[in-house]
């Protein structure tokens, strides 16, 4: 099964209740849904009279048949139950605004001919408004806590993770149960197969809707499919604080990011696991989550390293010199920012660090510089790069997509709170519980929204 987008497909149907529709013929001047291909997925919008739904569906050419997988939105909130009439049934987005940009579409040109990269920027700029602050009321935007269900203490998660239906999956690290936040709000708990402390360290969205959750610790890998079955499978190499973080890779890969293990280990697109070579590895911890660049490389974060270290998309693996390195640790997850920069999160480095679209590699100053304050970033729509406070931050740090570093005022702070975050469709930035008894966001309310898409694509969301 693929996802697949194409222009101009409209028809009609008359199909009544919640279940599968039947699809009837393309509207004057438009294709129907041979184009998506049988068996594959794609966005999908119904509208009849005042009822509308919008959501991922799988197409049958047998039949001739749309099966309604998932609900984006709706006129009620939840699915519809249609009722008699004739129905508009169409892919709602433009194919080109979507190919190449989310893990479940078309990722074959991201390295290769730039169209993937050029239509995430599109997409980016819609939302950035020239580099002014958020638009909320004229206020920088509203940060707020809420209720979580599992808060045991220290470390109970590390990263999460959009999934296709919009929800966000906390990253198991020494938690018991497994915890997600549903796109409507609502926090809720399940039940994981494997739990030890310091188990999982972020996590990735594959091809496929899997979300596989990175071994730290943990002697098995662990995965959420797209229907929220959990399940495990096994590693070609284990090891104790073997990695921190992931990338998915323009084939469907899954790379896990090197801490103190001294090879590299990926899971393919059809789930075979395989470990490969590193040119630079350290034992007290090399590097800590990863970026997906422009170009098709995969770049690690420089913990410990004394060099920075990628790999191509066709896998060779390559150093490169740093300006600023620490070896008690300098950065922790990075962000790809809206002109193609990758920005190193700061933990201990009292400077940024970033690598231009070109390669060229520099530093810039910071405004807020205590040691051990934050763990991963988010891209918000208007550009900004927020770092997530992580340890006893006592306030927000961002930079403008202009280059301005500036700080602001959090909800919650105190201990090891957060670790990781996530970028949702309604331009909240979710921070990860760490340690926090509370949950805490950021509603950017922008202008115009990050589309699903967008927010799922494999540039975003990394730790």
């Amino acid at each position: 099964m693929a996802f697949v987008t194409k222009d101009r497909i409209k028809v009609t149907s008359t199909t009544t209740g919640t279940g599968t529709f039947t699809l009837g013929a393309a509207s004057t001047g438009y294709q129907d849904f041979s184009g998506v291909g049988d068996g594959n997925q794609t966005y999908y919008t119904i509208v009849g009279g005042t009822q509308w739904e919008v959501g991922i569906g799988t197409y049958t050419a047998s039949g001739t048949t749309l099966s309604r997988d998932t609900v984006l939105a709706s006129s009620t909130g939840s699915v519809i139950d249609f009722a008699a009439g004739t129905k508009d049934v169409y892919v709602p987005q433009p194919a080109e605004n979507t190919q190449g940009s989310a893990p479940t579409g078309d990722n074959s040109s991201i390295g290769t001919d730039g169209v993937a990269f050029d239509n995430f920027q599109k997409n980016l700029f819609q939302s950035v408004n020239a580099g002014v602050t958020f638009r909320n009321n004229g206020v920088a935007g509203i940060v707020s806590t809420y209720s979580l269900v599992y808060t045991a203490g220290a470390g109970t998660y590390g990263g999460g993770v959009l999934a296709p239906n919009g929800d966000i999956h906390f990253v198991p690290e020494s938690a018991e149960v497994g915890q997600k936040i549903s796109a409507s709000g609502v926090v809720s708990t399940y039940s994981l197969v494997y739990t030890r402390t310091l188990a999982y360290q972020g996590g990735v969205l594959a091809a496929n809707g899997d979300i596989h959750f990175v071994p730290q610790f943990g002697n098995r890998g662990q995965k959420i499919n797209a229907s929220g079955v959990v399940s495990t499978y096994s590693l070609v190499y284990t090891l104790l604080n073997g990695y921190l973080g992931g990338v998915l890779a323009p084939n469907g890969d899954i790379h896990f990011v090197p801490y103190q293990a001294d090879r590299g280990q990926k899971v393919s697109a059809a789930g075979v696991v395989s470990t490969y070579s590193l040119v630079f590895t350290d034992a007290n911890g090399a590097y800590q989550g990863g970026v997906l660049a422009p170009n098709g490389d995969i770049h690690f974060v420089p913990y410990t390293a004394s060099r920075g270290q990628k790999i191509s998309a066709a896998g060779v693996v390559s150093t490169y010199s740093l300006v600023y390195t620490n070896s008690n640790g300098a950065y922790s997850g990075g962000v790809l920012s809206p002109n193609g920069d990758i920005h190193f999160i700061y933990e201990r480095a009292p400077v940024g660090q970033k690598i231009s679209i070109t390669g060229v590699v520099s530093t810039y100053s910071l405004v807020y510089t205590a040691v051990t304050r934050f763990r991963g970033g988010v891209l918000a729509p208007n550009g900004d790069i927020h770092f997530v406070p992580y340890n006893g931050a006592v306030a927000g740090q961002k930079i403008s997509s202009a280059g301005v570093v500036s700080t602001y005022s959090l909800a919650y702070t105190g201990g090891t709170t957060y670790a990781g975050g996530v970028l949702t469709p309604s331009g909240d930035i979710h921070f990860i519980k760490s340690a926090a008894p509370v949950g805490q966001k950021i509603s950017t309310c922008p202008a115009t929204p990050f589309g699903l898409d967008t927010c799922l694509s494999s540039y975003l969301n990394k730790y």
